[in-house]
C-alpha cells in the first residue's frame, strides 16, 4: 500500500508556501518552484544581513571623513588622534555627531588634534 505521508508533509509544504507568499508566477503556489525560490531568498537574506553592516560602516566613515576635512583634518588622523587621546566613540556616534551636531563634532576634532 502507498504511503502519502499526510499531515506532516502537508505542514512542511505549507510552511514553504507561506514563506513564498508575494512571489510571482508559479513560485508562489507550486511547491517545487516555491521551495527553490524560498531557499535562494533565505540565502540572500543571510548574506545581505552581513553586507548591510559593511555598507553602514562605509557610510559612517564617508560622513566622518567629509566632516573631518571641513574641520581641517582627515579621517585617519582623526581616528588616530582619538585613540591617542583615549576617546572611545564608535563610528556610528561620530557620524551622527558630524551630521546632526557639527559644533560638537568640531569639539571632538579639537580634542583629537590637541
Amino acid at each position: 500500500m502507498r504511503v502519502k505521508r499526510g499531515f506532516k508533509a502537508r505542514r512542511r509544504r505549507n510552511k514553504v508556501l507561506k514563506l513564498a507568499k508575494g512571489f510571482r508566477g508559479r513560485r508562489k503556489n507550486c511547491y517545487k518552484r516555491a521551495n527553490q525560490a524560498v531557499e535562494r531568498a533565505l540565502d540572500y537574506s543571510t548574506r545581505d544581513r552581513r553586507r548591510r553592516r559593511r555598507e553602514f560602516r562605509t557610510l559612517w566613515i564617508t560622513r566622518i571623513n567629509a566632516s573631518a576635512r571641513m574641520n581641517g583634518t582627515t579621517y585617519s588622523r582623526l581616528v588616530a588622534g582619538l585613540t591617542k587621546a583615549g576617546v572611545v566613540l564608535d563610528r556610528k556616534v561620530l557620524a551622527d555627531l558630524a551630521l546632526f551636531v557639527p559644533a560638537d563634532f568640531a569639539a571632538v576634532v579639537k580634542t583629537a588634534q590637541g
